[in-house]
């Protein structure tokens, strides 16, 4: 083991009296606060109603938690249902399991509701989120390093994470390190952010182009990155589920892109505001 290697955090839970304070909840709920209130302010610059993005994410979140939850419970139903297995945990969302797709599916059912009745363009909320949801996604990934899940490969690199013999899979008790995912793909989601943020600013490209940027160049970090966990999960002709609709995804945004994309393209001046300051 690595004298450099991550450690984990010794305790994920901390007892307020009787109430728990979980670090997975967290850092989602961090992410969601900082994804929506960049997105505020990306919203107004464009001409929107300040609040706007508040209201929106009433009907955002709730959508987006539910798909995310209802995508794990779906794909991985052998964790929660049959013998030995406790139906109600498919409800115990503090300890894990939110499928990113699910969540962005049914999030955008909740978003497109909250605009409409907020009397906004959906497709200029799109354009708002499309570089503060991966910085959302970045902090909230954090989760995963509280709970000790989802982790990857053995290695010995120097940056290897530390995992407890109590979190280590069948088969990995006497590893002491594994691939740090969640690292990963924190930071691939604060790429994927920089990136969307020059593609905007840079290029005319703007609405649910830009939200299609976004979640083309995610899908690429998420498929090599899921490629190197190590979880229990469903796979289809020797690749795990998440990874093929990493490429599904992949190719319909790309093919939206195409399909979509103006018959002559302008560049504008480069602008001076970051994604954070926008």
């Amino acid at each position: 083991m690595s004298v450099l290697a991550i450690p984990s955090p010794a305790q994920g839970v901390w007892h307020l009296g009787v109430f728990p304070v979980r670090a997975y909840a967290l850092c989602i709920i961090t992410g969601i606060v900082v994804a929506a209130w960049l997105a505020e302010r990306r919203l107004v610059r464009r001409g929107g109603p300040p609040g706007a993005i508040s209201d929106i994410a009433l009907w955002a979140v709730p959508f987006g938690i539910l798909g995310g939850r209802l995508y794990h419970v779906l794909t991985d139903p052998e964790l929660y249902f049959g013998a030995g297995r406790n139906p109600w945990n498919a409800f115990a969302v503090w300890n894990g399991g939110l499928g990113i797709w699910g969540a962005v599916a049914l999030g955008a059912v909740g978003a497109w509701i909250g605009a409409h009745r907020a009397g906004v363009s959906f497709a200029l909320v799109a354009e708002a989120v499309a570089p503060t949801l991966p910085i959302g996604q970045a902090i909230g990934r954090w989760g995963n390093w509280f709970n000790q899940e989802l982790f990857g490969r053995p290695t010995s690199l120097p940056w290897g994470l530390q995992i407890s013999p109590s979190h280590r899979p069948v088969g990995y008790e006497t590893v002491t390190t594994f691939q740090p995912t969640f690292l990963y793909e924190s930071l691939w989601d604060l790429g994927v952010a920089a990136l969307v943020w020059w593609v905007g600013t840079r290029f005319r490209v703007g609405g649910f182009r830009l939200f299609a940027v976004y979640v083309a160049a995610y899908t690429v970090g998420r498929g090599w990155i899921e490629y190197l966990r190590i979880d229990k999960v469903n796979h289809i002709f020797g690749l795990r589920l998440n990874d093929w609709t990493s490429l599904l995804i992949f190719a319909a945004a790309v093919t939206f892109l195409v399909v979509t994309r103006p018959k002559t393209s302008t560049v504008r001046p480069t602008q001076g505001a970051g994604a954070i300051s926008d």
